[in-house]
């Protein structure tokens, strides 16, 4: 029997190898980091960054996050300053991205970041794309894997769903521990939340000590436009199903396990829901139900993230 999963790699020296030269080339790979796995390509190259809006069906005006694996290779793409240091120093590498001014000599393709003059930079906490990026001589332009306004991927069979084998190579690296998209602050003014991720408001707060720009901001980063994160069925928030074909997202202990009832955690762990939030959803539309009911989360923690993803995806 042919093996459909072909394009799948296992992580390691060959794998890695083949990557490389494919990202050289111009060419596009399905890769893991810790929060979703990323439909990657040479920030640098035209080819690489075209292909990704026109695979992704992305809107134009929706920039790319360039990944790194440190802070050595940034300045000739962007302009540091004080407050982007204190959180690289606190959270990096893991899930925040950094809205930066641009940096007038930089080679990342204008495409990529929607010809604005800022640039949205994140430095993953993956070993696999931590590998690849300590070979390479250019970032990653690197949104999620899937087609927009979509889902996310979290493991590298969902990312097969999305594209088959139009991407030649997938890398294995598990399931993404984090689940959902990373916590966007745009630092180029007074700080900002673009969008909220795991790593919270609050925690943000207390390093830089200042508070937060109120103000109404453009499209600097993805998750910014109104309709996203939807996994091509109707959701409703606050209320419970009606019929047996909806499907009913729950979360604590006092809800029973029976058909059509999925419970993001148990334990009333945001973190745990979080991680959970995606991986349900796809199931809940292959096993076939025709909408989607959602109880209440807790507007506190990660379930603000939580909470964001699934008013976008409902509407």
């Amino acid at each position: 029997m042919k093996n459909i999963y072909s394009n799948i790699l296992s992580f390691n020296k060959k794998a890695l190898k083949r990557t490389l030269k494919s990202l050289k080339q111009g060419n596009l790979a399905g890769l893991p980091t810790e929060t979703v796995y990323g439909l990657a390509g040479n920030a640098y190259s035209k080819k690489a960054v075209k292909t990704i809006f026109k695979l992704k069906k992305r809107p134009k005006r929706n920039p790319l996050i360039i990944h790194y694996q440190n802070t050595k290779k940034i300045k000739q793409d962007v302009i540091i300053n004080k407050n982007f240091l204190k959180l690289y120093k606190k959270f990096c590498p893991g899930p925040i991205t950094f809205i930066l001014k641009k940096n007038k000599k930089t080679k990342i393709v204008p495409l990529a970041t929607a010809n604005l003059n800022t640039v949205a930079i994140r430095f993953p906490d993956h070993r696999v794309i931590q590998s690849l990026l300590k070979l390479t001589n250019f970032p990653l332009a690197m949104p999620s894997a899937n087609l927009s306004s979509g889902l996310s991927p979290v493991n590298p069979y969902d990312v097969y769903d999305e594209f088959k084998r139009k991407i030649k190579i997938i890398i294995n690296g598990g399931s993404s521990k984090i689940g959902i998209e990373s916590t966007v602050v745009d630092l180029t003014e007074k700080p900002k939340i673009l969008r909220p991720g795991i790593i919270s408001a609050i925690e943000i707060r207390k390093i830089l000590k200042t508070n937060f720009s109120k103000t109404k901001s453009k499209i600097k980063s993805p998750g910014m436009l109104k309709k996203h994160y939807s996994p091509g069925l109707p959701i409703v928030i606050g209320k419970k199903p009606t019929k047996t074909d909806h499907a009913y997202i729950v979360f604590g202990k006092r809800y029973k396990n029976r058909g059509g009832i999925f419970n993001l955690s148990k334990k009333a762990d945001l973190k745990e829901a979080a991680s959970n939030l995606y991986k349900i959803m796809r199931k809940i539309k292959k096993k076939g139900f025709k909408k989607i009911f959602i109880s209440k989360i807790p507007k506190t923690g990660p379930g603000i993230a939580i909470n964001d993803r699934l008013k976008r995806a409902s509407l």
